[in-house]
């Protein structure tokens, strides 16, 4: 099962860190239009990632109170079909996300800049696991540094959570 080590943080624009990501000579890959359904599921994460005509089924462990955010997935491409009908059927939908995602990447981290409809402007960092969790937290530390990330507070929770937050949070007013 691979490995990632995570930071999402919010921004209010995504000028500065674009300028960053260019001078670090981070790659541009694409623009992503996602639509994430997560489905209730006991322990593990569990969603449904519609991805530029792409469908897959997303589940994943991440211990969001570790001092450092490491996130155990799988991740199963679906071929055809209707997939967001057929799993709406098996489970209860708790949160959809919509986003659009600008990837990039730097040395096996990936870097994304994303505007999720409802809750704003966020950064989140994916650096991948490959030799050791030691050396993906160097590589990690570092692209904190050179984005000068080090200064924005971590959030540690999924965009699911602070979808139910803001959700939760409007039924109150």
């Amino acid at each position: 099962m691979p490995v990632n080590l995570e930071l999402k943080v919010k921004l209010k624009s995504f000028s500065r860190v674009k300028k960053l990501l260019k001078v670090i000579n981070a790659e541009f890959v694409k623009t992503l239009n996602q639509k994430d359904v997560y489905y209730k599921n006991h322990g593990e994460l569990l969603k449904l990632r519609l991805e530029n005509g792409e469908q897959s089924i997303i589940k994943y462990l991440r211990d969001e109170k570790g001092s450092d955010r490491f996130s155990n997935y799988e991740v199963l491409q679906i071929a055809n079909g209707n997939a967001e009908k057929f799993f709406n059927i098996i489970f209860k939908t708790e949160a959809v996300v919509e986003k659009k995602r600008q990837l990039f990447m730097y040395d096996n981290t990936r870097v994304h800049l994303d505007s999720v409809k409802g809750l704003g402007n966020f950064l989140e960092l994916e650096t991948l696991v490959l030799n050791s969790k030691l050396d993906a937290k160097k590589r990690y530390y570092e692209i904190i540094k050179l984005l000068k990330l080090d200064q924005y507070e971590s959030i540690r929770k999924s965009y699911r959570n602070l979808m139910i937050e803001s959700r939760n949070d409007s039924y109150k007013k």
